[in-house]
């Protein structure tokens, strides 16, 4: 008995930790951001070095953030699935109850996750940029301030501006 005791203790002292722990997810800027003040970018490497080039906007499409689960839910979920799991039956019973409440309150663990992440999600924009030299360009941004597929652009490093 003593032995679960010490189990049970130390996994939720793990999921306690794991829930703790800080995850860097890909997202775009803060908002907040406008056209030519962001920070965040994605673009294909060009062969210039922070040398400012000049485009048209071909294309602008209004995504939402992809929130991704820290599985902190999950554990935390088989953890307490798992004790509710042991309180029942006797024998290879409870193991099974146990394994099978485990498993169980990690997939409710996890869901209760998600929905909490897709609450929280937040729409951007991205802005592909056809650059005079044929490079295809990539940016994301909150808020596009006015601009409209077709627009000259200019880019410097990862900063795009009307021009």
């Amino acid at each position: 008995m003593r032995r679960t005791f010490t189990f049970i203790t130390a996994a939720a002292s793990l999921a306690l930790a794991a829930g703790c722990s800080s995850v860097r997810d890909n997202t775009p800027p803060a908002a907040g951001s406008t056209v030519g003040s962001s920070p965040y970018s994605t673009a294909y490497p060009s062969g210039a070095p922070e040398a400012a080039q000049y485009g048209y906007v071909r294309n602008i499409t209004q995504l939402e953030t992809a929130r991704r689960t820290s599985g902190a839910g999950a554990i935390l979920g088989a953890v307490v699935g798992g004790v509710v799991g042991n309180q029942i039956g006797s024998g290879t019973g409870r193991a099974a109850a146990t394994g099978i409440g485990a498993v169980a309150g990690a997939v409710a663990g996890n869901r209760i996750e998600e929905s909490r992440n897709q609450a929280n999600a937040q729409a951007y924009y991205q802005v592909d940029v056809r650059l005079d030299s044929g490079d295809l360009r990539s940016f994301d941004y909150y808020d596009i301030a006015g601009l409209r597929v077709g627009d000259r652009v200019r880019v410097e490093g990862d900063q795009l501006q009307r021009w």
